[in-house]
C-alpha cells in the first residue's frame, strides 16, 4: 500500500515527532502488558489499544490541561497521552498502592483527578452521562473548559449514547464526543448491531456537528480535533467526531477472536498507524531512521522501567481496604 502524503504544514517538527514517539510508547507498552498478562502478573481482564493509537495521541493533546477526558476500558494509551506516567498506569494494572487508583481499578479504572483524566470506565457507554455531568458543572462554575468523551461504537447501541447526546444538545454543552470506531462491538460486527452503520449520521438526530476521520492517520486525526475542540470552545456546543480505527489484537486476552478472517486483520495491518506515521517522517525529511530508532530504544526503555516500578511496589495493606468505602451507620 502506497504511503500518505507528507505531513502538512499545520503540523511543526516537534508535533510530528511528539505524535510518533506518543504512538510508540503505546506501543510497546502494550506488547509488554501482553507478556505479563501471560505470565500471570496482571490479572482480571486486559483490553489492548495495539492498532488504534493514532487516536489518543492525535486527538487528546489538542484538550487543554483544563479540560477533562473520559475514556473508556481500553484506555491505557489516553492515560498515557494525558499524561499520566507509565510507571504508575502499570503499577496499577499490577494492582500495587503506587499505581494511579492505588491498585484499586486495575486495568479497566485507569484515574487520575490531577490530570482531569476521569476514567476508564469499564460499563460500556458509562463515561458518556459522566462526560455530561462534568461538562455541566464547568459551564455552571463558567470554567470555560471542553471535556472530551471517548468510546467505542459498541456504546452507540447503548440508551445512555441517545440520552448523553441529546442532553448535551439541549444544555447547549462543549463536550466532544470520541466515537472510536473499530468496526466491532466485542465480536459483533458493525452491520450486525447497527441498521445505520454510519456512526456519524446518529449525530444529525440530535442537531449536532460530526466530522469523520481516518483513525489509522494520527495527522488526520489531529487536524479534525483541533477543528472539534475549537469548535465546542468557541460555541458552547457538542460535536460529534468518528475516528475510522481498527484493533489488531481480539477484544481482550479472554477472547478466541474466531468472528473475522486473519486477511482481514493482516490487510488493517498495512495502514499500521505506527507504520505510516514513520513513513511520513521519513519522506518529509523530519527525521531518518537512526532518529525513529533512537526513539523507539528510548520508548523500550520507558517500558522496562516501567515494570520495574510495578514490580517493586508494594500491595494496599489489608488494613486499608475498607477505607473510601460508604457503609451507613445502620450496617457498620
Amino acid at each position: 500500500m502506497a504511503t500518505m502524503a507528507k505531513i502538512s504544514k499545520k503540523i511543526g517538527k516537534e508535533d510530528a515527532l511528539a505524535m510518533f514517539a506518543e504512538m510508540v510508547l503505546i506501543r510497546r507498552f502494550e506488547e509488554r502488558c501482553v507478556e505479563l498478562y501471560s505470565a500471570g502478573k496482571i490479572r482480571g481482564f486486559l483490553h489492548l489499544y495495539i492498532g488504534e493509537e493514532a487516536v489518543a495521541a492525535g486527538a487528546i493533546p489538542c484538550f487543554t490541561e483544563g479540560d477533562r477526558i473520559v475514556a473508556t476500558y481500553r484506555e491505557h494509551g489516553h492515560a498515557i497521552v494525558r499524561g499520566i506516567s507509565p510507571d504508575a498506569v502499570m503499577a496499577e494494572m499490577f494492582g500495587k498502592a503506587s499505581g494511579c487508583s492505588r491498585g484499586r481499578g486495575g486495568s479497566m479504572h485507569l484515574f487520575d483527578s490531577s490530570r482531569n483524566f476521569y476514567g476508564g470506565n469499564a460499563i460500556v457507554a458509562g463515561g458518556l452521562p459522566l462526560a455530561v455531568g462534568l461538562a455541566l458543572a464547568d459551564r455552571m462554575s463558567g470554567a470555560g473548559n471542553v471535556t472530551g468523551c471517548f468510546f467505542g461504537d459498541g456504546a452507540v447501541a447503548e440508551g445512555e449514547f441517545h440520552e448523553s447526546l441529546n442532553l448535551a444538545a439541549l444544555w447547549n454543552l462543549p463536550v466532544v464526543f470520541v466515537c472510536e470506531n473499530n468496526l466491532y462491538a466485542m465480536g459483533t460486527a458493525l452491520t450486525r448491531h447497527q441498521s445505520q452503520p454510519d456512526i456519524a449520521k446518529k449525530a444529525e438526530g440530535y442537531g449536532i456537528e460530526y466530522e469523520r476521520v481516518d483513525g489509522m492517520d494520527v495527522i488526520a486525526v489531529r487536524e479534525a480535533a483541533r477543528r472539534a475542540v475549537a469548535f465546542a470552545r468557541n460555541n458552547s456546543r457538542p460535536f460529534f467526531l468518528v475516528a475510522n480505527t481498527y484493533r489488531f489484537r481480539a477484544h481482550s486476552m479472554y477472547d478466541p477472536d474466531l468472528y473475522r478472517t486473519k486477511a482481514e486483520i493482516e490487510a488493517w495491518k498495512e495502514r499500521c498507524p505506527v507504520k505510516l506515521m514513520r513513513e511520513r517522517l521519513v519522506a518529509s525529511g523530519i527525521a531518518n531512521g537512526a532518529d525513529l530508532n533512537l526513539i523507539e530504544r528510548g520508548a523500550e526503555e520507558t517500558v522496562r522501567e516501567a515494570v520495574d516500578f510495578a514490580e517493586a511496589g508494594e500491595l494496599e495493606p489489608v488494613a486499608d481496604l475498607a477505607k473510601d468505602v460508604y457503609t451507613p451507620k445502620a450496617l457498620a
